[in-house]
Formats: C-alpha cells, sequence, structure tokens
C-alpha cells in the first residue's frame, strides 16, 4: 500500500454480505477459514493502524448483532457475551488479538444459530403434530401436505417428527385416525364405511386393513367385541 488513502479504499471493500452468509450458513466446520479468507481481501494483516483495524472490525461487529437479534438473541446478552461497541476497541490493541476476536464473535453466533435452529424445529414437529391431530381427517393429509403447513421442507420434517416422538409422520397420521376409529366403533351406530370416511379413509377395504394391521381385528370384529348393534 502506498497511502492511507488506499488502505481506506481496501478496507470500504470489506463484502459484509459474505460476512452475513457466513453466519446464516449454520456450519461451524470451515468458518475459520472462511473468515481469514474475507480478511485477506482487505489485506487486514498488514493494518498498523488501530483506527483503520477498528473500522473494520466494526463493520462486522454491527453484521454480527443485527444476526443475533434476528435469531432471538437480546442486545443485553450480545453485549455481556461479546462487550458493547464501546468496548471493542480494548479487544483490537493487536492484529492477533483482532483476529481471536472476530473469529470468537462469527464462532458463537454461528454456534446460537444452530441453537435456534434446534429449538425452532422442535417447536414446529410439535406444530405438525397437532396439525394431524385436527385435520387427520382429511383425506389428502400427508407428509407433503403437513409440511406445508408448517413450513418445513418434507426430508427435514420427517427426519425430525421420527426423531422426536419415534415414527414416521404416515404412521402417526395412520394411527391418529385408528384411534378415532376406534371411538366410532365402541361409542357410535355408525356403519363401518361411515368410520372410515370420517377418519379420513375413501376406500373401505384399505381402511379394514390398516385397522387390522394397528389393532389386530378388523373393524367388524372390534365392532362385535364392544357389543354395538349396528
Amino acid at each position: 500500500m502506498n497511502n492511507k488513502t488506499d488502505m481506506l479504499q481496501d478496507v470500504t471493500r470489506v463484502d459484509i454480505k459474505k460476512i452475513e452468509e457466513l453466519l446464516q450458513s449454520g456450519k461451524l466446520e470451515g468458518c475459520g477459514e472462511m473468515l481469514d479468507s474475507i480478511l485477506e481481501e482487505v489485506r487486514f494483516s498488514e493494518i498498523g493502524s488501530l483506527v483503520i483495524r477498528l473500522y473494520v472490525c466494526m463493520d462486522i461487529y454491527v453484521a454480527a448483532h443485527s444476526f443475533a437479534k434476528r435469531i432471538g438473541i437480546s442486545s443485553e446478552r450480545f453485549s455481556e457475551h461479546f462487550g458493547t461497541a464501546d468496548d471493542v476497541s480494548s479487544k483490537l490493541m493487536s492484529i492477533d488479538a483482532t483476529v481471536k476476536f472476530l473469529h470468537t464473535l462469527i464462532h458463537d453466533c454461528i454456534l446460537w444459530r444452530i441453537e435456534a435452529a434446534k429449538q425452532s424445529g422442535t417447536s414446529i414437529v410439535a406444530k405438525a403434530r397437532d396439525y394431524i391431530d385436527k385435520n387427520y381427517m382429511n383425506d389428502e393429509l400427508s407428509l407433503l401436505v403437513v409440511a406445508e403447513a408448517v413450513g418445513l421442507s418434507p426430508s427435514y420434517l420427517s427426519a425430525q417428527f421420527k426423531k422426536k416422538y419415534g415414527q414416521n409422520l404416515s404412521e402417526y397420521i395412520a394411527a391418529a385416525r385408528i384411534s378415532r376409529a376406534r371411538e366410532l366403533l365402541c361409542c357410535t351406530s355408525k356403519m363401518i364405511y361411515e368410520v372410515a370416511y370420517d377418519v379420513g379413509f375413501r376406500d373401505y377395504r384399505y381402511f379394514s386393513q390398516i385397522f387390522k394391521k394397528y389393532t389386530g381385528q378388523t373393524p367388524r370384529q372390534f365392532q362385535n367385541s364392544t357389543n354395538v348393534s349396528l
């Protein structure tokens, strides 16, 4: 670099969009290398001026703070963890100290991102189960329909649902339907085909097959065992 003006011109080219993409990625693996690459673009290791280092660091600090707020981290928690904007200058007395601070900043924000995603995923999976419980009678109910309703990809919802509840989402739908069918067969005078229709089956024979799979009896056998006259 020939002069301070050249340095400032380089600093203005810090790609904050790349910082934001790095934070949003939710990947700890390789995050340090990616940050180093972004810093190399402005030849950060050559910056001797504390003022200019602060200029670079504050851009990244502000981006990280904004990101943290979007994922539910309060300003108080952020400041307690990293210090306030006024505190940042004390962490930049050397290039090594500055790089260490920025690595910690990015790493911990990504860790928060991962934790927030896990919590959000758990909540949404519970919402998916509630959706099934309220809509099991819809014969078009499926993994795709539920995933769209809760805003997750079908593959992710399927994996997370099984992890949380120990069964596939499609199995849960079938079990919810059969559970309600048992109640109707036991406690009402509805015809079997009416019960099948009420719990989301349009094919009587398929309903009978699924009912026997879950109960060990056909709908007729189950109904007769409850002594309900049709």
